[in-house]
């Protein structure tokens, strides 16, 4: 036994020692870094305590350097390939959460509206810090969605620390189909359109055009306010749409590679139903991506007044890039820019005007869960239950009078969109 470990140990200490040094500065360094990447694969593949084979230290190699980039740069198996195709697409089954890398944590960026996550309780910010009792603490991003995906009816148990507290709590979430109704809108006052936007799926933009169009049917549109918070993001070419709604010319948005000549820009459209009514605009902490792009936007146009809380700051483009084996890269390439040349990464989009959210003294937990929570009731065009009681408008107004109650956010933007027009002229 100690002759068989004496010539293991002196074989690793032969290798290291004729290993050839490093060669002039400069020259075959592409070369030399993959000739060391080779006896570090030789020397794992032989002399590690476990069988392992080539492939699996290769893929691991790989998922290693991608991963260690950035938060949203990632290997992605041929299985995870596969799941990232659905994540635009419509349906899946999870809990209704998005998530990122701060710092090493495991964070929530956005609990998606009327999933199960919303609906226990989380918030944006919120550390994960285990997944059915496992720690998030050396778990990678793709890793972490895997485990708290699942099957619809099935449960899954996260050790959660709010922000602002100091005890975690264990919440457990029965998972279920995760909705792609992301625009919801209700009539705070009339003429006073409340716009909700919870995604940026691949029918965002039409159908927050159709609810404004039916709204208009019936009022004529004196302000909107669009409510951006909580809202993790989706698809680039919906977030440019949403915006050229209220925008008639100009940028809106451009992305920017390492090579100058890979900048991409995204402008605005004229067309005939464009919305010219004042504009307030709400965001938090919980805004990211795509509602960065639409907020920024409408702020260096000056076309909305931005209200709340700083966003996430999440202004990076991936590309997905195939490879042949049906694996893929999730690659960070570009950054995206403002019209007026602000990156939003990490910075993310400062309201014009800071306004925190504040909880109602009573019942603050229910207030936190419930702040933008909207009935099927409130939405338009909603199918009534074969009763058409003469008490269903004094009920809508008794809604919108709650909403504003535990909304200090939503009292102050209706309040500026009803102020703007006159504000506009003092000069």
């Amino acid at each position: 036994m100690r002759i068989s470990l004496w010539i293991v140990t002196f074989l690793l200490l032969f290798t290291l020692t004729v290993a050839p040094g490093p060669t002039m500065a400069g020259k075959d360094d592409h070369f030399e870094a993959l000739k060391r990447f080779s006896q570090v694969l030789d020397m794992v593949e032989s002399y590690y305590v476990k069988p392992i084979t080539r492939k699996e230290l290769i893929d691991n190699s790989i998922k290693g350097m991608i991963e260690q980039l950035d938060p949203h740069s990632a290997f992605l198996s041929p299985e995870d390939y596969k799941e990232m195709q659905m994540d635009t697409s419509g349906k899946f089954s999870g809990i209704g959460i998005e998530i990122s890398l701060e710092q090493g944590r495991l964070t929530v960026v956005s609990p998606i509206e009327d999933t199960p996550a919303y609906k226990a309780g989380l918030l944006a910010g919120d550390l994960i810090l285990e997944i059915d009792g496992e720690s998030t603490q050396d778990m990678t991003l793709l890793d972490a969605v895997k485990r708290i995906r699942g099957e619809k009816g099935t449960t899954v148990t996260l050790l959660i620390l709010h922000r602002d507290s100091n005890k975690p709590q264990e919440v457990a979430i029965v998972r279920g189909t995760i909705p792609i109704t992301s625009v919801k809108t209700h009539s705070l006052e009339d003429g006073f359109l409340y716009l909700r936007l919870t995604k940026f799926h691949e029918s965002t933009t039409k159908n927050m055009r159709d609810e404004i169009a039916q709204y208009q049917k019936q009022h004529a549109i004196k302000g909107i306010v669009l409510d951006l918070r909580n809202n993790p993001g989706g698809l680039l070419g919906q977030a440019v749409s949403v915006a050229d709604t209220f925008i008639d010319d100009g940028s809106i948005v451009y992305i920017q590679g390492k090579d100058e000549a890979s900048r991409k820009d995204f402008f605005a459209s004229k067309t005939s139903d464009e919305i010219k009514a004042p504009l307030v605009v709400l965001i938090n902490a919980g805004s990211a991506s795509a509602s960065e792009i639409v907020a920024g936007a409408l702020q260096d146009h000056k076309r909305a007044l931005i209200v709340g809380e700083r966003s996430f700051g999440k202004g990076s483009v991936q590309t997905i890039i195939p490879m042949a084996d049906g694996s893929g890269i999730k690659l960070t390439t570009a950054l995206y820019y403002t019209p007026g040349g602000r990156s939003i990464q990490a910075m993310g989009i400062e309201p014009d005007l800071k306004i925190a959210f504040l909880a109602p003294p009573k019942d603050e937990e229910r207030a936190m869960r419930d702040r933008f929570t909207v009935r099927e009731q409130d939405l338009s065009r909603h199918l009534e239950n074969g009763e058409k009681t003469k008490g269903s408008a004094a009920m809508a107004e008794k809604e919108v009078k709650e909403m504003l109650e535990r909304d200090n956010q939503l009292r102050m933007a209706l309040e500026l969109v009803k102020s703007l027009p006159k504000l506009k002229e003092i000069k």
